[in-house]
């Protein structure tokens, strides 16, 4: 009975000089880091181009859109008065063309030939006096002055009839190919001018250029929107990432290309997952040094260097259903 005792001491003994042993390799074991992250999405803010008054406001915070969904409308009075200048001045210019095209109206052309002819009349009629003239002046029946006179008429009136014959060919020839091609170009920066203040009346409907979900609404309707002023952010679920804070000792686990696991704790694991949070695997696609006077940590004087924080940026190797900008990650 006595050995027995003994042995069972012995034992008690040892069990607890174990149990003690145990508790002090536990306690001096370093307590695993863990880094902790937060998701991060591809925000777009979207502004409008010009300034105008806001009229109604066709999305919500939470709401998801597609590329090209008109997110707001505004008016612009200011537009509408530039588009009917536009009009107007594209509408003479092809007024201006269309004559350039067509040369003169037919009764143009006749009332030039008509005074061509009534030209060519006078000049005959000067011919005839000038003969006249001429032959009683060498029979010494008038003075020279007189003959002097009828062969300046003769020559003016040759003159007039062949201006006037030109004013015809004028006439029937039409604008030149010189005049055509200006009136066209004109034609062509009136059209540019509308195109120009069309693009701008567009711009009064706001659309989304990329699809998401709205995450911001900074309008209401009946207030002014400045021009390049956001008013709307959509943020983009399919595009995230994990932003990390990692010292350069710990940066080699971070490499980049490298990938790592972690849990999203606001996320429930998945069926037949172990723990009670999301478990995802991340690759790394960014790396790079914080400014210096955020992130020098200073270390004993026997260490011989200082360590710098980087950032680290990993994107999920698989979608990650549920997550959202955020959202806390922790990497042990």
């Amino acid at each position: 009975m006595t050995t027995r005792r003994r042995i069972a001491a012995t034992a008690l003994g040892l069990g607890a000089i174990a149990l003690l042993a145990w508790g002090l390799w536990a306690a001096s074991r370093p307590i695993p880091e863990a880094l902790q992250g937060q998701m991060e999405a591809q925000e777009t803010d979207i502004a409008p181009k010009l300034s105008a008054r806001i009229t109604e406001v066709l999305v919500r915070e939470g709401q998801s859109v597609r590329a090209g969904d008109v997110l707001l409308r505004t008016d612009s009075p200011e537009v509408r008065a530039k588009l009917a200048q536009a009009e107007a001045a594209q509408a003479a210019a092809q007024a201006q063309a269309d004559k350039a095209a067509h040369g003169a109206r037919r009764q143009e052309v006749e009332m030039a030939r008509l005074q061509w002819q009534r030209a060519e009349a006078a000049a005959t009629l000067a011919d005839q006096s000038f003969r006249r003239v001429n032959n009683l002046a060498r029979e010494g029946l008038v003075a020279q002055q007189k003959r002097d006179e009828a062969l300046a008429n003769q020559r003016a009136s040759r003159e007039a009839a062949r201006a006037a014959r030109a004013q015809y060919d004028m006439a029937r020839e039409g604008a030149r190919p010189e005049d055509r091609a200006a009136a066209d170009a004109q034609v062509r920066r009136a059209e540019g001018a509308v195109a120009e203040v069309q693009a701008a009346q567009a711009e009064t409907e706001l659309r989304s250029p990329v699809a998401g979900e709205v995450a911001k609404v900074l309008a209401r309707a009946g207030e002014l929107s400045p021009q390049g002023v956001p008013v709307v952010t959509v943020v983009d679920l399919n595009d995230q990432w994990v932003v990390l804070n990692v010292r350069e000792d710990q940066l080699q686990r971070f490499a980049m290309g490298a990938e790592f696991d972690a849990e999203l704790p606001a996320l429930p694991a998945e069926p037949g997952g172990q723990g009670g949070a999301r478990q995802a695997r991340f690759q790394v696609t960014y790396s790079a040094a914080l400014p210096h006077f955020a992130t020098w940590r200073a270390t004993r004087a026997d260490a011989g260097f200082d360590i710098r924080t980087f950032e680290v940026r990993a994107r999920p190797v698989q979608p990650i259903d549920g997550a959202r900008p955020g959202m806390t990650v922790r990497v042990k």
